[in-house]
């Protein structure tokens, strides 16, 4: 019987690089700002390092495929170095092979890094090369506003929301956002928004304007794991522990039935179940200090509270314009801006949600630090809402 992994790997160092439009900089330069920064905070050297997992989705911007770019990009010492890709889910898919391989004992100290140079595609976020983007909202393939807007839709008819209040609800997460977006120097935006200006912003797919999706970024971010004991025996204190890694994939269930009625995202409810029972947790609401979550688009958002059982059923919409996932409020979330502010490079994504929470559990996190934080949860969602694959990973303080 599996006994999961609560404790058994701790983080030794991470880094992030600065995210937005870098184009001053290309995938490798990217790959070293956090590769650089991650080692600084871990304090080894390169040959120290026993295995590397590598995260991209774009594989034509210069990283090419399999694990040599990596390699080459950050000269390793010819440790293995396996390329994974999962969507948008690739970065905690990398975080999960390197955790495994290290509790596993197959390695002492391993490194995952996800990088992404989306704004050197041409990529807007909006076209299908498949189809073109003149294409029924209804398609399977159709393009992410269009299918996340039906996420918005679902959920409102299922639980009787009046429109008006939805997009009040939506537009305070994209407000909530922009504010701790601001307070963050690594942060794609950061400038605040009105309530005023995300409700009258242009209209990409109805209820979801301008300021409810997560912009194009480039960026790049890296974590070092090992077990506790090695990390102390480095002079590490105040370990941030991973207390579970559960992710699940979709089976084409919500599309070949008739019991999915489109308003949640069923993979992720699963996951969220089984990192709580790997991490002990009983009371999700009373346990989980804080959380990153696939914020692609601001109903996302306000969806996966509900996912992950921090909001009733039907109750996320008062939750958010009452101000509970305010960076002030019971569970704060996307207090580094979010893949709305922060930015979404696809392959570097889950490690840059992972590097926040390791941040707020150490005190690191400067004028956006939360007051003792113990727990810290991080949802990453790739593909759609009906076809997709979804992380739900549980970190916090040693013995926490």
């Amino acid at each position: 019987m599996a006994i999961g992994i609560k404790d058994k790997v701790a983080i030794l160092g991470m880094g992030c690089s600065k995210f937005g439009e870098r184009w001053d900089a290309s995938p490798e330069d990217l790959m070293v700002e956090a590769y650089n920064e991650a080692m600084a905070d871990a304090g080894i050297s390169p040959e120290q390092l026993d295995a590397a997992w590598f995260s991209t989705h774009m594989d034509d911007v210069g990283t090419g495929r399999g694990g040599t770019p990596m390699g080459i990009a950050l000269r390793l010492p010819n440790i293995g170095v396996t390329r994974v890709e999962n969507f948008c889910a690739g970065g905690s898919e990398a975080i999960r092979a390197a955790v495994y391989a290290v509790a596993a004992g197959a390695c002492d100290i391993a490194i995952a890094l996800g990088v992404e140079k989306l704004k050197d595609t041409g990529y807007g976020g909006l076209p299908v090369s498949a189809v073109g983007t003149y294409i029924p909202q209804w398609y399977p393939n159709a393009v992410a506003p269009a299918n996340f807007a039906q996420l918005a839709s679902a959920y409102q008819r299922k639980h009787n929301v009046d429109p008006a209040l939805l997009k009040r609800a939506i537009a305070r997460v994209s407000i909530k956002s922009h504010a701790n977006g601001a307070k963050n120097p690594k942060a794609h935006f950061r400038q605040a928004v009105t309530e005023e200006q995300v409700l009258k912003a242009p209209i990409i797919a109805e209820p979801l304007g301008l300021y409810d999706c997560a912009g194009v970024s480039d960026g790049a971010a890296a974590v070092i794991v090992t077990r506790p004991d090695i990390a102390r025996s480095l002079g590490k204190r105040d370990l941030v522990t991973f207390k579970a890694l559960q992710l699940a994939v979709s089976n084409g269930w919500e599309m070949h039935s008739n019991e999915w009625d489109g308003s949640y995202v069923h993979t992720a409810r699963i996951a969220a179940r089984k990192a709580y029972a790997e991490a002990g947790i009983q009371n999700p609401e009373q346990e989980i200090s804080m959380t990153e979550v696939h914020d692609c688009f601001s109903i996302t958002e306000l969806v996966t509270m509900e996912d992950l059982g921090l909001s009733g059923e039907g109750e996320a919409v008062r939750d958010f314009l009452d101000g509970k996932f305010d960076a002030d409020g019971a569970i704060p979330c996307q207090i580094d801006g979010g893949l709305k502010c922060f930015g979404h490079p696809i392959g570097a994504s889950g490690i840059r949600m992972l590097y926040e929470m390791y941040l707020q559990l150490q005190g690191r996190a400067g004028p956006r630090q939360l007051k003792d934080p113990k727990v810290g949860l991080t949802h990453n969602l790739g593909g759609q809402p009906s076809q997709n694959v979804c992380s739900v990973s549980i970190v916090g303080r040693e013995g926490a």
